[in-house]
């Protein structure tokens, strides 16, 4: 049995030489296939990755606050985009005075984006309002100058801390400390420049610009509400404690009753961290299924093309049955072509796949984020198993239809 399956394979094999181009054409739909499928959960797998690192890098002793209500499975309607009004700075001010004896800091944000200039040079980038409390809230340090303070804060003063990357990008080698800059046509002091931060939070936090929240609510945004807030618990065991002391706080602030009629969300990064894995896994399987459609687009080409080879070789298959061959020795034969075409296929695939996404992979992180290159086993072995699954569905068709063949008819066929 093993000979006859070998002396099978090396038959094939030297079919498959004579015709290099139309073997590599009928592997090029399963190449494809599987290079996608492995592609896609590579990337799949090293942008969750990075979205969990960028959120665990801000710490697990933070709780998220947001506007909009949501249940615990899915996210506030904030999150998708939708603006809600219901979080004011003096919610989070309030809660941070008296509203937990847990938490130590807070910050409300609101973001804006804009082109910001200094003389002749400009640059696109995005403005963030928040307290001077987020220094201690982000672990975030000044490596020149000064962050803004309390007081500036209060008297909506028109002071600016730059991100690395914005302070490069409109100064280059000079220092901008002192300089003047212009956000939506108000000139703003340049008081410092953040220390390198890199990516975090879903965002280069060097590429942006702080001032002071109240100034970015009245004189630049024309809002009296915030994003969302960030609250710094004295220790990640009384993450629990600190967020059923906001839910009490904000519920009594704002009126409510019921926890169902809530005006907002309080969230712990272990609660984000699981919902983002939840949806991640989600988008992964989704984008592998898709991918896998062009398998079975690459094993309905191969079936045509098998289809082909049937008609081009009936007076070899009559000569095969004539001399003795079985139904089944025919069946076994084609059979065995089109999984050899499919398993090579795969095997191709599989490697293109894992190139690509390692040059993905480099590229991701020349940009600057923390991206991982990931070929799981498993994801190797799919592809290997479903090229083979590919063959051996859609050859049983040729394979069926050369058994059939009369020998007589066969031999006579022009």
């Amino acid at each position: 049995m093993i000979m006859h399956l070998l002396d099978n394979i090396h038959a094939i094999w030297r079919v498959l030489g004579r015709n290099k181009i139309r073997s590599f054409l009928t592997m090029l739909g399963v190449i494809i296939g599987v290079m996608s499928v492995i592609i896609v959960l590579s990337a799949g797998a090293g942008a969750q990755g990075m979205i969990l690192n960028q959120v665990k890098s801000l710490g697990s002793d933070l709780i998220g606050v947001l506007p909009g209500a949501s249940d615990e499975k899915g996210p506030p309607a904030s999150a998708m985009g939708i603006v809600v009004t219901t979080l004011k700075d003096s919610d989070i001010r309030e809660l941070i005075r008296s509203g937990s004896a847990h938490v130590v800091a807070g910050t409300g944000y609101v973001k804006g984006t804009d082109t910001i200039v200094w003389g002749d040079n400009q640059t696109d980038t995005s403005f963030t309002g928040v307290n001077a409390s987020i220094v201690e809230v982000e672990n975030a340090k000044v490596e020149n100058g000064r962050f803004f303070t309390e007081e500036e804060e209060r008297s909506m003063a028109r002071v600016a801390v730059l991100g690395s990357t914005v302070a490069k990008e409109l100064f280059g080698e000079e220092d901008p400390v002192g300089a003047q800059i212009k956000i939506k046509k108000s000139s703003f002091n340049v008081i410092g420049v953040m220390k390198t931060r890199g990516v975090s939070g879903f965002q280069n936090q060097d590429d942006q610009i702080f001032v002071p929240l109240n100034t970015a609510q009245k004189l630049l945004l024309g809002i009296d509400y915030i994003s969302f807030a960030r609250l710094k618990v004295d220790n990640p065991d009384n993450v629990d404690a600190a967020m059923e002391d906001a839910r009490i706080f904000l519920r009594e602030r704002h009126k409510i009753d019921r926890p169902e009629e809530d005006d907002f969300s309080v969230r712990s990064m272990a609660q984000g961290l699981e919902a983002i894995t939840q949806i991640t896994n989600a988008l992964k399987l989704f984008l592998a299924a898709v991918a896998a459609i062009a398998l079975v687009v690459g094993g309905v080409g191969i079936m045509n093309i098998m289809l082909a080879a049937v008609q081009e070789r009936t007076r070899e298959i009559g000569l095969r049955k004539a001399v003795g061959a079985t139904n089944r020795n025919i069946i076994e034969q084609f059979l065995v072509e089109t999984v050899m075409i499919t398993f090579i296929g795969g095997v191709i695939g599989i490697i293109s796949g894992i190139f690509i996404s390692y040059i993905i992979s480099l590229v991701v992180r020349s940009l600057g984020y923390d991206w991982d290159f990931i070929i799981s086993i498993p994801s190797i072995v799919l592809g290997c198993v479903v090229s083979v699954g590919i063959g051996m569905l859609f050859g049983i068709v040729p394979a069926r239809k050369a058994a059939k063949l009369n020998p007589i008819e066969a031999l006579r066929y022009e």
